[in-house]
């Protein structure tokens, strides 16, 4: 890992039944030691590995962990999302039990590093980690979820909609194509499935029982899409779930509230990764 350590790399999955072959950009960060704990990181709807710039690198650091970053399919440099394809409401599923695995797979992880995996995803991303984790519960050591959604509440979707308005009439779609090779396809995959009539009655609540390894849910007040109650059901559904609000930081604490949410995640990575007595 030495040699290609911060730089940009391809993962290829075979198709499957159900799914085209897919290339995976993916970058290693933090820690060159392979003995160390892996943090795998599942960036937000809009995301990619270069939209979270330094953040995985000194979160890494600060906990003693290698990092990996990768880019979803549609997003960054990775296979985008063919013109006209939609995606399915169970798109943040199909990315847990079908694309993060075979992706793991086409990096050779084994089941002993993905026993001392942890998942730290944001919005969409900490949906999949959660849905990754009731998955597969022995294929982890924890997940942190930063502003994750696991329903569909309206200040996501009126948010939701005033980003396609802002896309469409500022220079959004020109800052994000500094991101995404296909900004398109990253903007309107993302936009089109949060905004379709059969996406409301998307819920993974009930999914969440199923998780056993440790779990962080980290909610800013301020956030514009999405509320407490999203963590709060998470805390409910899963009750050794540790349940954290942060004053401010909005829907990207790790920009906006970077020291606050570092705290948080470092105490409760130490604490899950130090033997009781």
């Amino acid at each position: 890992m030495n040699k290609s350590m911060h730089e940009s790399q391809f993962a290829d999955l075979p198709a499957t039944a159900a799914r085209d072959a897919l290339r995976i950009e993916y970058r290693w960060t933090g820690t060159a030691d392979a003995d160390a704990p892996l943090a795998v990181f599942l960036h937000e709807g809009l995301g990619s590995i270069a939209m979270w710039k330094d953040w995985p690198a000194a979160l890494c650091e600060r906990l003693g962990m290698r990092g990996l970053v990768y880019s979803r399919p549609g997003y960054g440099r990775s296979t985008p999302r063919a013109p006209g394809v939609k995606w399915p409401v169970d798109f943040m599923a199909r990315q847990a039990r079908d694309v993060l695995p075979a992706f793991l797979d086409a990096l050779g992880l084994s089941a002993a590093e993905r026993a001392r995996m942890w998942l730290i995803g944001h919005s969409d991303g900490a949906s999949i980690a959660l849905l990754y984790a009731a998955a597969f519960p022995a294929a982890l050591a924890g997940a942190v979820t930063i502003a994750p959604h696991v329903f569909v509440e309206d200040i996501s979707v009126q948010s939701i909609a005033e980003a396609k308005v802002a896309y469409e009439t500022t220079r959004l779609r020109e800052i994000l194509a500094r991101y995404h090779d296909d900004v398109d396809s990253a903007f309107y995959g993302w936009n089109d499935i949060w905004l379709a009539p059969a996406f409301r009655s998307w819920n993974i609540v009930g999914e969440l029982a199923a998780i056993r390894a440790p779990l962080l849910a980290i909610q800013a007040v301020d956030d514009h899409y999405g509320t407490m109650a999203q963590v709060e059901a998470i805390g409910s559904a899963v009750p050794h779930a540790r349940v954290h609000a942060l004053a401010q930081g909005g829907h990207s604490p790790h920009r906006d509230a970077r020291e606050p949410l570092d705290d948080a995640i470092a105490q409760f990575v130490c604490t899950a990764r130090t033997p009781a007595a």
